[in-house]
Formats: structure tokens, C-alpha cells, sequence
């Protein structure tokens, strides 16, 4: 879609406890608050909180990679400390694409990715597995992977 451009939004919703971040002033005094209810502490463009959650964006980095018609500046980024979810790391991603010129209607993709992860936990369990498996099946480098 990226490449045709017919990618209109893309929204990248990552929610955890709040032990699960490691963030930078001022949504790290909002996680430190965010003890008994859940609290939305970020809510804009993936750039900006890039420097604001430098542990906790790579999902949200790696999409707007993806969708480099929109950007770093143009994908939306919301992270939401839920002190419920002791072991749990949720991902929703919401995609907005054409719409149909005769009938209006808007194609939409909503997924949800639920990753057990250890309590305080930065990164969740099955992510080890996914990393190590996108290692094995690089190419084109004579088997080696470049680490810059």
C-alpha cells in the first residue's frame, strides 16, 4: 500500500504495565501516576515520541519504516500504561486505506498481537523467537549479518 500510496493512516497502539516502560520526562512522570487506572501517556506522531520512549518504540519505528508514504511524521503512535496487564504486552494496529469513489466506503484493517511478557518486562516472550527467526532467514550477505 506504502508503495502504491494508497496508504491513508496507519496507527500503532502499544499498551503494557507501567513497570513494562522505560521512558524519558514529561510521559515518564504520567507512567509514574498511572498506578491505579489506565492512563494514555502518548498520543501523536511516531517521531516525536521516538526520543520520549527509546526502549519501547521499535514496533511503532519498524511500521513507520513500512509505510514510507506516511512517515515517521505521519504515522500515530499511542502508548497506554494499564497497571491490569502485569504480563501481558497488547498491540493494536489500525490501517486506513482507499476509499471507494463510488460507494465511500473505507477499506480498514484493525489486528491485535497479545505477547505474554515477564512482569516489567520491556519486550515480551514470543519476540525472541520472531527476532532469531528473521536472523535465520537473511540472505544475500554470504550467510552473515552486519550489525551497524
Amino acid at each position: 500500500m506504502a508503495d502504491r500510496k494508497t496508504l491513508k493512516h496507519l496507527k500503532v497502539t502499544m499498551t503494557k504495565h507501567p513497570d513494562s516502560f522505560k521512558l524519558e520526562d514529561p510521559i515518564k512522570e504520567l507512567n509514574e501516576k498511572a498506578r491505579e487506572k489506565r492512563t494514555v501517556l502518548y498520543n501523536g506522531s511516531v517521531r516525536s515520541l521516538c526520543s520520549l520512549a527509546p526502549n519501547n518504540v521499535n514496533t511503532m519505528a519498524a511500521a513507520a519504516m513500512a509505510a514510507h508514504n506516511l512517515g515517521f511524521d505521519n504515522v500515530h503512535g499511542c502508548l497506554v500504561a494499564d497497571p491490569s496487564l502485569p504480563d501481558w504486552h497488547i498491540v493494536d494496529i489500525e490501517v486506513t486505506g482507499p476509499t471507494d469513489e463510488k460507494t465511500g466506503q473505507i477499506f480498514t484493517v484493525k489486528t491485535t498481537r497479545q505477547n505474554p511478557a515477564s512482569p516489567a518486562a520491556v519486550t515480551g516472550k514470543a519476540t525472541y523467537g520472531s527476532f532469531w527467526s528473521s536472523l535465520l532467514l537473511c540472505k544475500g550477505h554470504g550467510g552473515r549479518v552486519f550489525l551497524c
